[in-house]
């Protein structure tokens, strides 16, 4: 067996998978997001370590029992800073922070070059300019920081005692030459810090150490090696088999993220596209990223009383109800791409007196769809082929907003076997390509297929008459949004 765990940002989740790729068990432990002050969004590093253990003590004992490696995947771009010894210094600071723009904007003006060695735009959502943030607000912190770990790698940390981390979810620092693969020693000196404070570097697919002797004990299984994993996407991507140059998935999960597979570095920053190493040898990727998508959802129902997402999902399909009328702009979070720009809202437009509960919900649905065909079309825009695309993480357990979504982005969308389980299911495969030897085409096969949603043409037209008018309603109201701060 293979188990697979993912450092998520709302829980953990592991997973056990056969050598045949068929998932045994799975479980979750849930973890909570702090925002102390406008902008900021932090965790506690001991929470992820809790969770993980709990989950992990939640599968099945004759599961684990047969456990030969372990996989990790996680939440990108988090800051955890460590002390001599690995002592914590604060709490972590995350992928969907927004407090660092100005370190952003300060880091572009001193590197040109930053676009063409990390592949991106720097974002307040990257790790290097959150550290730039602590050099200049928590000084004392920032002299006392030895190690700088992602999440995931936090937690290997614990499970392994190695400063270890893979080339995906390394390139989403800003301190990686992504098409080297290996760390960039300017992007390193513009922010204060040296090698000594990364990690090692693996590939997703490579062992970077053993489970301790009494975790192995606590948790009823061998010493077994533990893979370098990815960051979500990427181990998502092995998952579903998206390792091929020009294949596509859509995940639905806090965050949204359309991310298209590349054969090679293709850097194009504009517009707000990703270019990263895949979790592979020798292989890229890029990607369209949302800040919030399945997070929209949940915070809907709770604002209409509906008791959670999935019940938001029936209501909805059982009204059977006209496209909606309203308009959402569903940045919570700030937004990313094709923005990035930290201080954007969300926004309800268009309410009137027959604006109700399920309205209020259909409108956040469509406000996502309509976030991912923007950054559809920034990856499009930058040449990329995307024909079909495979649907992964939670959200895809609704076929009704996989209607939405297919009609706004205009593609039909494929359900596989398992899509829903995510990044977890990835990185079990990780574990089996490091312990096993076996070849990535033989490992890291497409699921088989549950369904296929093709755009519906009334929907379809429904969204080419409001995508003019939903991007309108960013641009004016950008202005009054970074007054708002």
């Amino acid at each position: 067996m293979y188990l697979g765990i993912d450092i998520g940002t709302s829980s953990v989740k592991a997973v056990i998978a056969d050598p045949s790729g068929a998932v045994l068990d799975q479980a979750s432990a849930a973890l909570t997001v702090s925002r102390p002050n406008p902008l900021w969004s932090e965790q506690n590093p001991a929470d992820w370590w809790a969770a993980t253990k709990r989950a992990v003590t939640g599968l099945k004992p004759e599961l684990r029992s047969q456990v030969r490696a372990i996989g990790l995947a996680g939440q990108m771009h988090g800051a955890t800073l460590l002390g001599e010894a690995g002592r914590v210094l604060r709490p972590a600071i995350l992928w969907n922070d927004g407090r660092s723009a100005a370190q952003c904007t300060a880091l572009e003006a001193a590197l040109p070059e930053l676009g063409q060695i990390t592949g991106n735009r720097a974002m307040p959502g990257f790790t290097a300019p959150k550290l730039q943030w602590v050099r200049e607000n928590e000084p004392e912190i920032f002299a006392a920081t030895a190690k700088v770990l992602l999440p995931k790698d936090y937690i290997r940390l614990q499970m392994t005692g190695d400063f270890a981390s893979d080339m995906s979810d390394s390139a989403g620092t800003l301190w990686l030459d992504v098409g080297a693969r290996d760390w960039s020693d300017t992007m390193l000196t513009a922010t204060g810090l040296t090698r000594s404070h990364m990690p090692t570097l693996f590939e997703g697919n490579q062992p970077t150490g053993q489970l301790r002797a009494e975790l192995a004990l606590a948790w009823g299984m061998d010493r077994v090696p533990v893979a370098a994993g990815g960051g979500d996407n990427a181990a998502g991507a092995v998952g579903v088999g998206v390792v091929r140059p020009g294949e596509a998935f859509l995940s639905l999960g806090t965050s949204g993220v359309l991310f298209l597979a590349n054969g090679a570095y293709t850097p194009n920053p504009a517009g707000g596209v990703h270019s990263f190493c895949h979790a592979l040898p020798d292989r890229w990727h890029q990607m369209s990223v949302i800040l919030s998508a399945a997070s929209c959802v949940d915070w809907v129902a709770r604002l209409t009383g509906v008791g959670g997402a999935a019940e938001l999902f029936e209501r909805l399909e059982a009204a059977d109800r006209a496209p909606a009328s309203e308009y959402f702009l569903p940045y919570l979070s700030g937004e990313r791409t094709p923005h990035n720009d930290p201080h954007a809202k969300g926004v309800f437009y268009g309410l009137d007196h027959e604006t109700d509960g399920l309205a209020l919900g259909q409108a956040v649905l469509e406000g996502v769809a309509m976030a991912f065909r923007d950054g559809l079309d920034a990856l499009t825009d930058s040449g990329a082929e995307i024909d079909s695309i495979t649907v992964i993480g939670g959200g895809a357990r609704s076929a009704y907003w996989g209607r939405v979504l297919s009609a706004a982005l205009g593609r039909p969308l494929v359900y596989r076997d398992g899509g829903e389980v995510g990044p977890a299911y990835g990185a079990a495969r990780l574990a089996q390509l490091a312990e096993s030897g076996a070849s990535i085409d033989d490992v890291c096969v497409a699921p088989p297929i549950a369904a296929v949603i093709e755009p519906d043409d009334r929907l379809t037209d429904h969204f080419a008459q409001r995508i003019g008018a939903f991007r309108a309603l960013y641009a004016n109201l950008k202005s009054q949004f970074q007054e708002i701060g």
